[in-house]
């Protein structure tokens, strides 16, 4: 089987030779891993900054795939979902989750070896532990008074 890196026609380790700024909208989009953490409802303690995930999750995210099930149209539903780009991660960083590509390589470290760019397969994220997969529940069946209830450590491999 080839390398799924070079059908889908990017090039291998392109995080590692360009800036975010410089990448195509193809190579940033690739840079998610699929974990689905940055569509859990977070906490922000307005004292301290602190950010803590809930395991409360967007009305949008397919828990099974954890990917956003409208995600050309997100908008639409979830008007204050953020459109992370080169130009506003430098403000949006602080509450990403610790494993995500963008935030990673914003503040110049590497990818884990279980990112799909590099082991090559989408599924790794989740057989690593680093993804949400199957551990949410939706918001709907949660009151944001409740979230403080659903804190959970951000799942780590």
């Amino acid at each position: 089987m080839s390398d799924p890196i070079k059908r889908s026609g990017l090039k291998d380790r392109f995080w590692e030779h360009k800036t975010l700024e410089q990448l195509s909208q193809k190579e940033w989009e690739a840079l998610c891993d699929g974990c689905g953490k940055c569509c859990l409802n977070k906490l922000e303690d307005e004292e301290t900054g602190e950010v803590v995930l809930t395991n409360v999750a967007c009305r949008l995210l397919d828990d099974d795939s954890c990917h956003c099930s409208q995600y050309p149209i997100r908008h639409q539903f979830v008007p204050e979902c953020i459109v992370l780009k080169a130009s506003n991660i430098a403000k949006n960083a602080y509450w990403m989750p610790q494993t995500c590509a963008y935030r990673l390589l914003f503040m110049g470290q590497s990818l884990p070896d279980w990112h799909p760019l590099i082991s090559g397969d989408p599924e790794t994220v989740h057989s690593s532990g680093a993804s949400i997969r199957h551990c949410t529940v939706p918001e709907f069946e949660v009151g944001e008074d409740d979230w403080e209830y659903h804190i959970i450590e951000e799942p780590m491999p």
